[in-house]
C-alpha cells in the first residue's frame, strides 16, 4: 500500500471539505477566511495576478489626478481577493495619468487610499490595443466563443501582436516573481499563450488560468487557423478553470479533437507531452457582502430617492437592465421583449418604466457601435408607441457607473433582466441580489448564462423568444408579494454564501491540492516542447 504523504493528504482533505460546503448552508465565507487561507497555505508563495483591464485607473482632474475604481465585474471581483491576499496584480495601463502615478518600476500600490496589494502597469501603445485587443482578443476570440452568429475576423498580424504582448505580460511575471515560489494566477481570453510563455522560463511556477468567457465547442472552435497553439498555451497551465461544467466539458472536446494527447473525461484531465493540465469549473460571484452594505447605507437611499425624482418614476414600476453596450448582451432582444410586453399587457402602460445602463465598450468596433444605434432606435420607437405622462418610459443611461454609483439603481429595480445570447456567468444578477437587503424584486435570466445554471429560481426566459419573455416579465412583475419574497430570499443567500471569497479558496486551493497529486515526471515538460 502507497504512503500518502502528509502535505498532500491535507490538501485532499481540504478540497474534499469545499466541495461538501459548496451546498451545505450558512456560514458563510468572510474576507478574513481566505486571509487567514493565504496565510496557511500560501505561506512563502507570492499571489500573482495577471489581467488585461486594472482594477484601478488615474484620471486627470481639476490640475491633479484622481484614481478611479474601475466597474467590471472581473477586476471588482478579483479585487477583492488580492485586497485579502496581497501580492501583485500585473495589468496594461490605460488611464490618462496613469504613468504619472506610478513609481520607476511602473507599480503602484492598490487600493490607492488603504494599500493592500501592488499594482505593475504594462505600458501597450495604441498599434498594441487595435492588434492584440480589438483584433485577435475581441474581433477573433470573443466571437468565436459566443455563439451569437457574428463572423470571427481572423488575422495573421492580429494574432503575431497578440502572441508579442503575451510574451511581454510573462516577461512582467518573470520579473515580478525574481528566484521566489509564486502562484500565478491568469485571467481570461487576452492572455491564453501567457501560461506557455512562463512555463518555458519557471516550469516550478504553479500557473493557473480562469476562462471567464464560454468556450465553444469543437466544431466551432476549429475554424481557428491558430487553435493548436493556442490550446499548447493553455495547456501550460496546472489548472484550467471556467464557469460550468458544459464550458469545461467543451474545452476537454476542444483538445481531444485538436491535438494527440490523453484526455481524461472522468478525472477531468489532460496529460501531454510529459505533463497534466488538470480541467475543473467554479462558478465565480461577487463580494456580496460589501455590496450589501453599499446597498444599505443612507448614501445609497439617498441616492435612490434622487433617482426616482430626476427620473420622474413615482408610483411606477422600473425594471432595469446594466450592460456593457455588446452584441452579446441581448440589450435590443430585451427592448423588443418590453414593446411586446406593452401590446400583450397593455395594463403596463404608463405604469412601468425600463433604465437601461449601457456601458460604452470596444466602441472601435462597428459591431459594438451597431448595438448603441439599435439600440437608441428601438428605445424611440417605444416611446412613440407607448408614452408615459409622468416622463420617458425608457431611459437610456450611457456611461461608465462605478459600483457605488450603481447601487441606488438596484435598490429601486423591481425587475432586473440579464437577457444575453450567450455570457459566461454575468455578474450583474449577482451584484443584483446582493443588493437587495429588503428581498423585493424579481431576476430575469436568459438560460444562455452561467448565472442561470446555479440561479435557478429566477425567472428564466430566452432572448430569441419575445412572446416567451414578454410573459416571463408580466409573471415575474405580478407574482404574489409573499412568493416574490421568498424566491429572492433564497436566490439571495445563495450569492451571499457562494460569495467571492468562497470562490477564491475553492479555485487557489484545488490548484494546489492538485498539482500536488501530479506525479512529479509529468510537471518537467511544456506542452508541444
Amino acid at each position: 500500500m502507497v504512503e500518502i504523504p502528509e502535505r498532500i493528504r491535507g490538501a485532499l482533505s481540504r478540497a474534499a471539505t469545499r466541495a461538501q460546503q459548496r451546498d451545505a448552508g450558512p456560514p458563510r465565507t468572510q474576507r478574513e477566511d481566505l486571509e487567514v487561507w493565504a496565510r496557511e497555505h500560501l505561506r512563502d508563495r507570492r499571489l500573482v495576478v495577471v489581467s488585461n483591464r486594472e482594477p484601478y485607473t488615474h484620471v486627470r482632474a481639476g490640475g491633479g489626478m484622481r484614481w478611479v475604481r474601475n466597474a467590471g465585474g472581473l477586476t471588482v471581483a478579483l479585487d477583492a481577493v488580492a485586497q485579502a491576499i496581497g501580492g501583485t496584480w500585473i495589468a496594461s495601463g490605460s488611464g490618462a495619468a496613469d504613468r504619472e502615478s506610478v513609481d520607476a518600476s511602473d507599480h503602484v500600490a492598490c487600493p490607492p487610499d488603504r494599500p493592500r496589494y501592488t499594482l505593475r502597469r504594462l505600458w501597450l501603445s495604441d498599434e498594441d490595443h487595435a492588434l492584440y485587443y480589438s483584433g485577435l482578443s475581441n474581433s477573433a476570440l470573443w466571437p468565436l466563443c459566443h455563439i451569437v452568429y457574428v463572423r470571427p475576423q481572423f488575422r495573421l498580424d492580429e494574432w503575431e501582436r497578440y502572441r508579442d504582448v503575451n510574451k511581454r505580460f510573462a516577461d512582467a511575471v518573470i520579473e515580478e516573481v525574481g528566484d521566489r515560489p509564486a502562484l500565478v494566477f491568469v485571467q481570461d481570453y487576452h492572455l491564453a499563450l501567457v501560461p506557455r510563455y512562463i512555463k518555458e522560463r519557471r516550469p516550478d511556477l504553479e500557473v493557473a488560468t480562469f476562462w471567464h468567457i464560454p468556450w465553444p465547442n469543437p466544431e466551432v472552435f476549429r475554424i481557428m487557423p491558430w487553435r493548436t497553439e493556442l490550446l499548447e498555451g493553455i495547456l501550460a497551465n496546472d489548472l484550467v478553470g471556467f464557469h460550468t461544467r458544459a464550458h469545461a466539458l467543451n474545452f476537454l472536446e476542444s483538445v481531444a479533437a485538436e491535438i494527440e494527447a490523453r484526455v481524461d473525461r472522468e478525472r477531468l484531465a489532460v496529460d501531454r507531452a510529459a505533463r497534466r493540465t488538470w480541467v475543473r469549473h467554479f462558478p465565480i460571484s461577487v463580494p456580496a457582502d460589501e455590496f450589501a452594505l453599499m446597498a444599505e447605507s443612507r448614501d445609497a437611499a439617498r441616492g435612490e430617492a434622487a433617482l426616482r425624482e430626476e427620473l420622474g418614476l413615482d408610483g411606477c414600476r422600473v425594471a432595469l437592465g446594466v450592460d456593457r453596450l455588446d452584441y452579446t448582451k441581448g440589450i435590443p432582444e430585451r427592448l423588443e421583449a418590453l414593446e411586446r410586453l406593452f401590446e400583450k399587457y397593455p395594463e403596463w402602460v404608463g405604469k412601468l418604466c425600463f433604465v437601461q445602463i449601457g456601458v460604452p465598450s470596444r466602441i472601435e468596433l462597428r459591431e459594438y457601435r451597431a448595438v448603441l444605434t439599435r439600440t437608441r432606435t428601438l428605445a424611440r420607437r417605444i416611446e412613440r408607441r407607448f408614452p408615459r405622462p409622468g416622463g420617458p418610459t425608457v431611459h437610456l443611461i450611457v456611461g461608465n457607473l462605478d459600483v457605488k454609483h450603481l447601487m441606488p439603481y438596484y435598490r429601486m429595480a423591481d425587475l432586473c433582466a440579464v437577457t444575453s445570447l450567450h455570457d459566461g456567468m454575468n455578474l450583474v444578477a449577482k451584484e443584483y441580489l446582493a443588493a437587495s437587503p429588503d428581498n423585493e424584486g424579481a431576476l430575469l435570466l436568459s438560460p444562455f448564462t452561467g448565472a442561470a445554471r446555479e440561479l435557478e429560481r429566477a425567472w428564466i426566459a430566452s432572448p430569441y423568444d419575445r412572446e416567451g419573455m414578454a410573459d416571463a416579465w408580466h409573471a415575474a412583475l405580478t407574482e404574489p408579494a409573499e412568493a416574490r419574497r421568498e424566491r429572492m430570499r433564497a436566490l439571495r443567500e445563495t450569492v451571499l454564501r457562494r460569495n467571492i471569497f468562497d470562490w477564491a479558496i475553492e479555485v487557489l486551493d484545488t490548484t494546489q491540492s492538485l498539482t500536488l497529486q501530479t506525479p512529479a515526471v509529468e510537471t518537467g515538460g511544456v506542452p508541444g516542447q
